[in-house]
C-alpha cells in the first residue's frame, strides 16, 4: 500500500472515532461557541471582539467595561449577534451587571484554553485528564517581560509550578506503561524570554550569558524529580538564541547525558528542516537522545507583519499548505532519526497526525515511542480518537491568570476563527474527509505562485507613482549580518587616524588645521580628522556652487533622479562599513545606525520617485484654444547644515532634495559627525555628481555657518538642529543683504518637547517597551525623544512600578557591543549640559530612578527618572536631548491633553489606549506634526511617516514626504495661446517634455542605473 494510501485509511479511521463524539469548539451551545461563530461570518466583528477581550482584563470599574462594550460595538448594530444588542441596551439600566457578566463569559472562555490560574488550580484539571489517559506539558504565562524585577519573578514561579507539578503528581504512571523512561509524567515548558528582559536578537552570546545561570537552577530540578524540560520556540527573532541556549546548556558535562530535555521546531518557518538537521547532527555528537516537539507555529500574522514593516524576507510561509508540507518534511525526518531524537508531533490537523502514523508504520517504529501534542481547551474529539487508538497524547496546558495570558487567548482565537484552520475546516466548514486528507503538494502544485521565492532582486529605479518600496533594515537576527557587522567594525577601527579633505568644485582641499573627530565612548580614542575650513573656503564653495548652478539647473530631471539611485547603490554597498563609523564617531548602537542608513537610501531612491512626478509640466485646466503648464525651477544655491545625530540621514536628505530639483549644494554637517559627512561627499563622487555642484565644508558652525546663511549669493537655507540656532537662522534669512536677488528660503526643522499619554486601559506591555525605547533609544539624543510621559493616575502606580524596574534593566555601555541599549551622550559639551540640567532637577521633581552601572571613561550619562514634575517646571518645558524622562501624572484625559500640548513644541506625540473613543480624541486634539498611536514615538520610516513639526520645532515641512521638494523650487506657469485663426487643437496632453534649454553642442546623458544589493 503507497504511503498516501495508509495516510488515507489512517485518516479516515481517526474521523470515524471523531464522528462519535459529536461536541466540538464549534457546537452551538455557550457564549464562546456563539461568539466564534459569529467571528467567522463577520471579519469587522471578530476583529472588534478580540480587541475587546484583549482589554477587558485591565477594566476595573464597571462603567469602564460598559463604555468599551459601547465604544467596540455600537457601530455594529445592523451585524451585531441578538445577544450583543440586549447587552448593549441593558448596559445603560444596570451596568454593573452587564460587567458582571461580560467578565464572567470571558473569563469562561479563557478557562477554555488557560487550564488553571496557578499550580494548584491546574492539578484540578490535569487528574481530570488524567482519568481521560491525556498527559500533559504545561506552559507559565506571562512571558512578556519588561524587566529584570520581572524575569526574576517568573523564573521564581516556574521553579514553584515544577515542584507543585512533581510534588502532586508522586505515584502517577504513564497512560501507555511502555517506553515511560522517554516520556516523564510532569513535563514543563519554558519560553527564553520571559528568563530575560533585555534579549537583543543581534547579541545572542550575551542573551545566552544571562539566560543559562536562570535556567540551570530548573534544570537541576527537573533532573532530581525525573521531569522533562521542554524549550518552547517564540517569535523568529529569538529563534536562534533558543537553539544555541539549548545545545550549549545540553552539552555542558552536568546535563550532557540527561536525555529528558526537548526544543520545538516550527514548520511554518522556511528553515526550520536546517534548523531540524543541524539539531540532529548536534544530538549524535552529544550522543545523548533529546526530544523535538514539532508545531506548525503559532505567530504567523505577527512574523509576516514585522517582515512587511521592516523588508525584510517573510521568515514563513505565506500559504498553509507549503507549511503542511514542510511539516511532513520535518516529519519523516524526525522518525528517520528516532535513535537519538523522541518525537511530539504537534497539531490538530488530521491529515498530519495520519501521517506521522503512517509513515512511523512504514519505518517499523512502535506506536509508543513517539507522542501528539495537542492544545488544551481544543480538539478535544481528535485527542480522545488517538487514545482509542492507543496512541499517547499530552496536552499543552497554558497556567496562569487572566490577564497575562490574553495574548494566548488571543492566538488561539484567531487559530480557530482563521479562513485555513484545521479545526474550522473540519466542525464548521463540514469540509469533506477527503479534501482534509489530500496530500499539501497537490495543493502547491494547484496554486501557481504560492510559494515566496526566497531571495531576488529589484530595480533601483523608482518611477513615478503613488507607492514607494523602503529599502531594507538589516536583520541583525541572522548570523551572517553579525558578522558582517563585527567585520566591519574591526576595518574601521583600523583606519583610525585617517585624515579627510574638503571637497570645493571636485578639488580635494585642505587647511593647515585639522579638526579630530573623538569616539565618545572611549575618549583617547581618535576616530579620524577632517579638515577645518573657515570663510576662505566658504567663499570658494559659493563660487563653485554658483558657477555649476546653470548646467546643472538645465539637467534633465531623470538625470538628477539616477544621480540619487547611483548614490542608494553606492550607500548599501558601503552599509555595514557606515554603520561601524556611525558606532565609533556617534556612539550609536547597532540597529540605531542601521536605521540612519537606512532612511538615507530612503531619502535617496524616495527623492528620485517624487522629482519625476513633479519634473513634467503639468496641465492646470483645460481650456480651448490655450495651453497652461505648471513646472518648476531650481532657486539657486542651497546652503545644507545638518546635525549629528542622524549624521548621514538627514545631511543626505536634505542634500539629494536640494540636489534633484536642481540646486546646487554647500554641504555643511556637524563639527561632532564630519567623518560621516566626509563619506557622504566621497559616496556622491563616486556616483558621479560634477565637480561645483555638491561641495562638502567642514568647520566651526559659527563662522563658517553664520558667514555663508548671511551671504547674499546663498539662495536657500536647509537647516536640522537646536532652537537656539534655528531661530537665529530663520531671522537672518529674513533680512536682505546688499548685492542679494533672491528671497532667501529657509527650510528649518528644530526640537521637540515631546509627551506620551497613557491612557487608564493602556496596555503596559507595550507601553512600557515603547516608551522606555523612545526616552532612551539612542540616549534620547533625537528630536522625536519622549521626553514627558503623561500617565492618569488610575493607572499611574502600576505603570511606573513597571516603568522603573525596566528603566533598571537597561544594558549601558559602548556601541560596538551588539546587545548594548544605551551609548554615550555626543560629546563634553553634551556631558556636562545635562547632568548640570540632571542636578537642577532635583530641586524641581522627585528623581525616581537613576542608573547605576554606568562606564566611567567615555561621556556616559546615566538613564534618569523624575516624577512629581509639575507641567510648567523647566525639566517639563525645555529641550534636555539626553537619557532624562520626566513623568507626569494628571487626573484625565483632558487634563492629559492639556498637559501634552501645553509646550513652545509641537514634533512628536504618543497616546496608548484601548479605548476608541479617547484614541479618535487624541489623534484630533494632540497638538503635534507626527502623532503616534500604540507605538513607539520615534523611527519614523520615509514616505511613510513625512517627519516635521510646527511651532517652535519647525516651519511645518515634512522630510520623507511628498511635498517636502516644492520646499526647494521655484513654481512657474507657461500660458500659450495655441488659437491660430478660429483654430485650434482639440485635446491637450496633461503632461509635456520639460522646458529645458539645451546649449549646442550638450546632450543629456541617459546612464545605465546602478543595481542595489541586498534582499528588498
Amino acid at each position: 500500500m503507497s504511503l498516501q494510501a495508509e495516510i488515507e485509511r489512517r485518516g479516515e479511521e481517526i474521523f470515524a472515532l471523531v464522528d462519535q463524539h459529536p461536541e466540538s469548539l464549534f457546537s452551538a451551545a455557550g457564549f464562546y461557541q456563539r461568539m466564534m461563530a459569529f467571528s467567522m461570518r463577520d471579519e469587522k466583528f471578530k476583529v472588534q471582539m478580540f480587541r475587546f477581550v484583549d482589554v477587558l482584563a485591565s477594566l476595573r470599574r464597571s462603567g469602564d467595561i460598559v463604555e468599551h462594550l459601547r465604544e467596540y460595538f455600537a457601530g455594529m448594530d445592523n451585524s451585531i449577534v441578538p445577544m450583543m444588542k440586549t447587552g448593549l441596551r441593558a448596559a445603560g439600566i444596570f451596568p454593573w451587571l452587564t460587567a458582571t457578566i461580560l467578565r464572567r463569559n470571558v473569563s469562561g472562555m479563557a478557562r477554555q484554553f488557560i487550564a488553571g490560574r496557578d499550580g494548584a488550580d491546574v492539578m484540578k484539571t490535569l487528574r481530570k485528564k488524567r482519568k481521560e489517559k491525556i498527559g500533559f506539558t504545561v506552559d507559565l504565562l506571562g512571558e512578556a517581560v519588561v524587566s529584570e524585577k520581572e524575569a526574576d519573578e517568573y523564573a521564581a514561579r516556574a521553579m514553584e509550578l515544577l515542584d507543585t507539578l512533581s510534588r502532586e503528581t508522586a505515584g502517577w504512571t504513564d497512560p501507555l506503561g511502555k517506553n515511560a523512561e522517554l516520556f516523564p509524567v510532569v513535563n514543563l515548558s519554558v519560553k527564553i524570554s520571559a528568563f530575560y528582559s533585555q534579549m537583543n536578537p543581534a547579541d545572542p552570546e550575551e542573551a545566552i550569558a544571562h539566560l543559562a545561570p536562570k535556567l540551570r537552577p530548573i534544570l537541576r530540578r527537573a533532573k532530581e524529580v525525573g521531569a522533562f524540560v521542554n524549550f518552547d520556540m517564540e517569535s523568529y527573532a529569538h529563534k536562534n538564541a533558543t537553539l544555541q541556549l539549548f545545545k550549549t546548556l545540553f552539552t555542558e558535562a552536568e546535563f550532557a547525558e540527561w536525555p529528558r530535555a526537548g526544543i520545538v521546531i516550527q514548520a511554518y518557518l522556511r528553515d526550520s528542516e536546517r534548523d531540524l538537521r543541524e539539531l540532529i547532527e548536534w544530538g549524535r555528537k552529544r550522543g545523548t537522545r533529546f526530544a523535538v516537539r514539532l508545531v506548525k507555529g503559532a505567530y504567523w500574522d505577527y512574523e509576516k507583519i514585522v517582515a512587511a514593516q521592516n523588508g525584510w524576507i517573510c521568515p514563513v510561509y505565506l500559504q498553509k499548505p507549503e507549511s503542511d508540507a514542510n511539516f511532513e518534511v520535518c516529519t519523516r525526518l524526525l522518525l528517520e532519526n528516532e535513535e537519538i531524537v523522541t518525537s511530539a508531533f504537534g497539531s490538530h490537523n488530521v491529515r498530519s497526525i495520519a501521517h506521522a502514523i503512517a509513515y512511523a508504520e512504514s519505518l517499523g517504529i512502535d506506536q509508543s515511542r513517539f507522542e501528539f501534542q495537542l492544545l488544551y481547551g481544543m480538539a478535544g474529539p481528535i485527542k480522545r480518537a488517538l487514545v482509542e487508538m492507543g496512541y499517547r497524547v499530552r496536552e499543552y496546558s497554558p497556567v496562569g491568570e487572566l490577564l497575562p495570558g490574553m495574548s494566548y487567548l488571543v492566538r488561539r482565537l484567531l487559530e480557530n476563527t482563521s479562513n485555513e484552520g484545521f479545526l474550522r475546516a473540519k466542525f464548521s466548514d463540514q469540509q469533506s474527509t477527503a479534501l482534509l486528507l489530500r496530500d499539501p503538494n497537490e495543493l502547491i502544485a494547484s496554486e501557481p505562485g504560492v510559494a515566496l521565492p526566497l531571495d531576488g532582486d529589484i530595480d533601483p529605479e523608482t518611477p513615478p507613482g503613488d507607492s514607494y518600496e523602503n529599502a531594507t533594515l538589516i536583520n541583525f537576527v541572522h548570523r551572517q549580518t553579525q558578522e558582517q557587522m563585527k567585520s566591519a567594525l574591526r576595518e574601521v577601527r583600523a583606519r583610525f587616524g585617517r585624515k579627510y579633505s574638503l571637497t570645493i568644485n571636485g578639488e580635494k582641499v585642505t587647511t593647515g588645521k585639522w579638526m579630530p573627530s573623538v569616539n565618545p565612548s572611549v575618549l583617547n580614542e581618535i576616530v579620524g580628522s577632517v579638515a577645518d575650513g573657515g570663510t576662505p573656503e566658504a567663499e570658494r564653495c559659493v563660487k563653485a556652487a554658483r558657477g555649476a548652478f546653470d548646467q546643472w539647473s538645465r539637467t534633465s530631471v531623470e538625470h538628477r533622479a539616477r544621480l540619487l539611485e547611483r548614490v542608494a547603490a553606492v550607500m548599501e554597498r558601503r552599509r555595514f562599513e557606515l554603520c561601524a563609523v556611525e558606532v565609533f564617531e556617534v556612539g550609536k548602537p547597532w540597529a540605531e545606525a542601521d536605521g540612519d542608513i537606512r532612511e538615507a537610501m530612503d531619502f535617496l531612491l524616495f527623492y528620485a520617485q517624487q522629482m519625476r512626478l513633479l519634473g513634467r509640466p503639468q496641465l492646470t485646466q483645460h481650456v480651448p484654444g490655450e495651453e497652461n503648464y505648471q513646472h518648476y525651477w531650481a532657486r539657486g544655491v542651497a546652503l545644507v547644515i545638518a546635525p549629528w545625530n542622524f549624521p548621514i540621514a538627514i545631511l543626505c536628505g536634505m542634500v539629494s532634495a536640494a540636489l534633484v530639483t536642481g540646486n546646487t549644494v554647500i554641504m555643511k554637517p556637524a563639527e561632532q559627525s564630519a567623518i560621516c559627512g566626509a563619506l557622504l561627499m566621497e559616496m556622491f563622487e563616486e556616483a558621479g555628481v560634477p565637480p561645483g555642484v555638491l561641495n562638502f565644508l567642514n568647520g566651526d558652525g559659527a563662522l563658517v555657518g553664520a558667514h555663508l546663511v548671511d551671504h547674499p549669493d546663498v539662495d536657500l537655507i536647509a537647516f536640522t538642529g537646536s532652537r537656539e540656532v534655528g531661530l537665529k537662522i530663520w531671522e537672518a534669512g529674513g533680512k536682505t543683504r546688499p548685492g542679494q536677488r533672491e528671497l532667501k528660503r529657509v527650510v528649518c526643522e528644530m526640537g521637540g518637547k515631546n509627551a506620551v499619554i497613557v491612557d487608564s486601559d493602556a496596555d503596559l506591555d507595550e507601553t512600557i517597551v515603547d516608551s522606555i525605547y523612545s526616552a532612551f533609544g539612542y540616549q534620547g539624543q533625537k528630536c522625536s525623544a519622549l521626553s514627558r510621559l503623561i500617565v492618569l493616575e488610575e493607572n499611574y502606580d502600576r505603570c511606573m512600578e513597571r516603568l522603573l524596574a525596566a528603566a533598571g534593566s537597561l544594558r549601558v555601555g559602548n556601541p560596538e557591543d551588539p546587545g548594548v541599549t544605551v551609548g554615550p551622550v555626543i560629546d563634553e559639551v553634551a556631558h556636562k549640559r545635562i547632568l548640570e540640567t540632571i542636578a537642577r532637577a532635583k530641586s524641581e521633581a522627585t528623581l525616581a530612578f537613576q542608573a547605576q552601572d554606568v562606564p566611567n571613561d567615555g561621556y556616559f550619562v546615566p538613564p534618569t527618572i523624575f516624577t512629581d514634575v509639575k507641567p510648567d517646571a523647566r525639566i517639563a518645558q525645555e529641550e534636555i536631548f539626553g537619557p532624562v524622562l520626566s513623568v507626569i501624572k494628571v487626573r484625565d484625559l483632558d487634563e492629559a491633553l492639556e498637559v501634552a500640548n501645553g509646550t513652545d513644541y509641537a514634533l512628536t506625540a504618543g497616546f496608548f489606549s484601548r479605548s476608541p473613543a479617547n484614541i479618535e480624541r487624541a489623534k484630533a486634539e494632540l497638538v503635534a506634526g507626527n502623532v503616534y498611536i500604540n507605538r513607539s514615538c520615534t523611527g519614523a520610516v520615509v514616505g511613510r511617516h513625512p517627519f516635521g513639526g510646527f511651532k517652535m520645532s519647525g516651519g511645518g515641512t515634512k522630510a520623507g514626504g511628498g511635498d517636502y521638494l516644492l520646499q526647494f523650487l521655484l513654481p512657474r506657469i507657461v500660458t500659450e495661446n495655441i488659437m491660430r485663426h478660429g483654430f485650434a487643437p482639440e485635446a491637450t496632453p496633461r503632461y509635456r517634455d520639460e522646458f529645458i534649454v539645451r546649449r549646442p553642442g550638450t546632450t543629456v546623458a541617459k546612464e545605465k542605473v546602478a543595481g542595489r544589493n541586498g534582499d528588498r
